[in-house]
């Protein structure tokens, strides 16, 4: 019931979120989803998507404050994203990655 709550709560207060990316997101990062998603009013205010709602915002937070530092670490352990990636897609992200090192 409480992940139920969090997630009406987290669309409530980014409403352009699609209820599968405000479940998601809320499963990941419960209470901190506000710390990368911030005063955000639309997609466009996350920056860059790489694909299946992973925005440029999502993956400067995993890199910044959890230390990700490959397309891999992004895709398959935090984000559990990896079998929904292209591979022209992983290498866009492994690209920004490598410049934000």
């Amino acid at each position: 019931m409480l992940q139920k709550q969090q997630v009406a709560r987290l669309a409530a207060l980014y409403p352009f979120l699609a209820p599968p990316e405000a479940l998601r997101i809320t499963r990941a990062y419960g209470t901190c989803a506000a710390d990368w998603l911030g005063n955000a009013q639309t997609r466009a205010d996350l920056g860059r998507d790489f694909g299946h709602g992973l925005s440029e915002a999502e993956v400067a937070y995993l890199h910044r404050e959890e230390w990700a530092a490959s397309a891999d670490d992004i895709l398959w352990r935090r984000s559990k994203l990896g079998l929904r990636f292209t591979a022209a897609q992983v290498a866009t992200l492994e690209d920004w990655l490598q410049a934000a090192n």
